[in-house]
């Protein structure tokens, strides 16, 4: 049995787990037992980036043999790109940033996704096209829980997954704002514990970083 995700682009992502992993996979052998590590520690939402030649194949690994998992394709840049990465069984998609015609072969999609944004006008634009939930990238360097908080007041319609130098120092203040479902990152998955696939260790990080809550 998958976990549950309807399959519609108004389906949401950002309620599965307060954090998002971000998983850059060079092998895919890696991609199952990591996988799994990050489902049992409670984190079932899994974004595989395309920034890897084995990335496409670690996401048609993890949707064949993780069904507990809800894998989704990250660093999405083209519609050939979308196209890909829903055949290979991706179950949302998420951009760094995007463009029309980016956009509108997402919608075609029928998957959920987060367009990328880090400007008040990206947001406006967005909700102006039906769209509410976005990933905020790169966070911190784009103001981080500050900036989100000022869009709070003016754009409370907007929701957004955060990415780009959060940790689980800073991952509970973005997780106490109203327009934050949820956070992504990375630190679950320490290359040096992937290197020795050191899943074990994988799995308590994700653990961790599931039970994290609102702070502030």
């Amino acid at each position: 049995m998958t976990s549950p995700l309807p399959s519609s682009p108004s389906a949401s992502v950002l309620d599965l787990a307060p954090v998002v992993p971000v998983v850059v996979v060079t092998d895919a052998a890696d991609a199952v037992p990591l996988a799994r590590a990050l489902v049992a520690g409670g984190l079932p939402a899994i974004e595989v980036t395309l920034r890897t030649p084995a990335a496409l194949d670690a996401i048609r690994a993890i949707a064949d043999g993780v069904p507990d998992a809800v894998v989704g394709a990250g660093t999405v840049l083209s519609p050939a790109q979308v196209t890909d990465s829903v055949a290979a069984g991706a179950r949302f998609l998420v951009s760094p940033g995007w463009t029309d015609v980016l956009l509108d072969a997402m919608r075609a999609s029928g998957v959920p996704f987060l367009p990328g944004v880090s400007t008040t006008s990206e947001v406006v634009t967005l909700l102006e096209l039906g769209v509410r939930e976005m990933k905020f990238f790169p966070a911190q360097a784009a103001g981080g829980t500050a900036y989100l908080k000022s869009l709070a007041g003016p754009l409370p319609q907007a929701r957004f997954c955060p990415t780009g130098g959060i940790g689980p120092d800073s991952a509970p203040e973005y997780l106490a704002l109203p327009n934050v479902g949820c956070v992504g990152g990375s630190w679950m998955l320490p290359g040096d514990a992937v290197a020795a696939k050191d899943w074990g260790r994988v799995e308590a990080l994700a653990r961790e970083a599931a039970a994290l809550g609102p702070r502030g």
